[in-house]
């Protein structure tokens, strides 16, 4: 006898259906799965078989045959248990099999057959809801209950066990749907531990701070170990603005497909903020893998990617951000399929001026010579030092600023100014397809950024004598026009222009 049950696979953000057929013949008792699938659903046979066994019911006797289709495209993960035994049951006749098909199953089974978390379960539904067809209706492990009750557009139910699932199959009004929480996401206030009242002095960082995250520019740190380059970085998404329901849902899918998620959490509220270590490998920084999965890159999507120590990472893993710097995603290629993760995302980066750190430290000698801090610096490409708006030097904090008992301004106020200067930009660019500075392309900035002869001159005479690229001109103009914005002016004026130019003079320190 044949059954037939369905289910929902990943590949990178895309979601596809699989069709598990399951035949039981006369023979020799075994398990034969096929439909390219991978060391971890082959295994399945073992747990499904425990599972059965230990929940009551009968383990057929008999030569069974699980195809998994589409048979071209390999499947991975664990999700698939609850609809093997399932469909396992259906074939042997210990469940009406004719009920199977109104339902999708996501779920892992453990030896007991309790169902355990599986990955990506808010992408599955997200696309379960876009299908067409009646079948709308997807049952999963009660640990993604509060993941799944986000998703609108479908009707979900959570079951405990594969006892659980096969009772409510055999009485659908024994278990209700999951309520809907989605109107939740986004509105709750973000809860942050730090702030920047913590941070004493640093009033040049924080203000190029503040410009780098109402334009949305990346951001370079540069100063002496123990300056607060890492203090500074953490805090910064204090004060970028409040996520809206859109980039909430956004962010939570990819931490879900990545297995991620917090537990006991339906959907992240706060800004994403990642700090790789610098040994990670390009593929685990922009994401990839025989079966592509999201990167560190696609985890900071809204939100903040900080990697500390920059000229300590492996050079082709930072030479692969080229491209999510320039277009906000990463597209990575497969024989068979192309995976496009979304990569909007503030960079920030810190680092020593040279192997001691002390070159641009006035109270302490640095004994690195010329060349060695040429090398040193020299880790980071030009073209990758190209791509970052501001480059900024923080220097150490004197006395009189750590002693100083006043607070410091709040991240809230900061934010407030960040907010009104994404307002103006969001209205600005409302026809344009884009929602900040550092999103304009080379046709924009000639729109909108439009320079008086005095800013014009001013520009002139910086990229001549600091030999300033065409990408340096353009981040120029972005950083200009976002500094008019926190300014409140239509205009970009030759203080903002200057402003601007100095947060790019930083390099020229940098010896020849």
């Amino acid at each position: 006898m044949t059954s037939k049950t369905l289910s929902l696979s990943l590949l990178g953000l895309d979601v596809y259906i699989v069709e598990i057929e399951t035949d039981l013949s006369n023979g020799l008792p075994a398990v034969n799965l096929v439909g390219l699938a991978d060391a971890a659903v082959k295994e399945s046979k073992e747990r499904v078989r425990a599972a059965i066994k230990n929940s009551g019911f009968q383990w057929p006797d008999q030569r069974i045959t699980i195809s998994l289709a589409p048979s071209d495209i390999k499947k991975e993960g664990v999700g698939f248990d609850l609809a093997i035994a399932l469909g396992i049951l259906a074939s042997d006749g210990q469940i009406n099999g004719e009920t199977l098909k109104n339902y999708f199953f996501l779920g892992e089974l453990s030896l007991d057959g309790q169902l355990r978390a599986s990955r990506g379960i808010l992408a599955m539904g997200l696309e379960l809801s876009r299908l067409p067809g009646g079948n709308k209706n997807l049952i999963i492990p009660e640990e993604n209950s509060r993941e799944a009750a986000i998703i609108p557009g479908i009707s979900v139910w959570a079951v405990k066990n594969l006892k659980e699932a096969v009772r409510f199959l055999a009485e659908p009004a024994s278990l209700g749907p999951l309520k809907k929480e989605i109107a939740q996401i986004g509105k709750s206030s973000a809860d942050y531990s730090l702030d920047f009242s913590e941070v004493k002095g640093q009033y040049y960082a924080k203000r190029a701070l503040e410009v780098a995250v109402a334009g949305g520019h990346n951001i370079i740190l540069l100063g002496p170990p123990g300056s607060g380059k890492t203090m500074l970085a953490k805090r910064i998404p204090t004060i970028m603005p409040k996520l809206s329901p859109t980039e909430a849902l956004e962010i939570t899918k990819i931490h879900s497909v990545a297995g991620i998620l917090p537990k006991n959490e339906g959907f992240i509220n706060t800004r994403p903020f990642r700090c790789p270590h610098h040994s990670i490998s390009d593929i685990a920084l922009i994401g990839g893998g025989s079966i592509p999965k999201p990167g560190e890159i696609s985890l900071s999507h809204h939100g903040v990617l900080f990697l500390d120590e920059l000229p300590e990472f492996n050079r082709k893993a930072l030479e692969a951000l080229r491209q999510p710097l320039e277009e906000n995603l990463i597209c990575v290629n497969r024989i068979k399929k192309t995976v496009v993760f979304p990569a909007s995302f503030i960079l920030v980066a810190a680092l020593n001026p040279c192997p001691c750190g002390n070159y641009f430290n006035p109270h302490k000698k640095c004994h690195c010579s010329q060349t060695k801090i040429r090398n040193y610096l020299g880790r980071i490409s030009g073209p990758l030092l190209d791509r970052i708006d501001l480059h900024i030097e923080v220097a150490q904090v004197r006395y009189r600023e750590l002693s100083d008992t006043r607070e410091a301004e709040p991240s809230q106020a900061i934010r407030q100014r960040v907010e009104s200067a994404r307002g103006i930009q969001k209205q600005r660019f409302s026809c344009e397809g884009i929602s900040s500075n550092s999103q304009m392309t080379a046709k924009l900035i000639r729109k909108y950024c439009v320079l008086d002869k005095e800013a014009r001159e001013l520009i002139r005479m910086a990229v001549e004598e600091f030999s300033i690229s065409a990408r340096g001109y353009d981040k120029i103009l972005k950083v200009g026009r976002t500094i008019g914005d926190l300014d409140g002016s239509q205009e970009i004026k030759a203080e903002h222009i200057a402003e601007a130019i100095q947060y790019r003079a930083l390099d020229q320190k940098i010896p020849g």
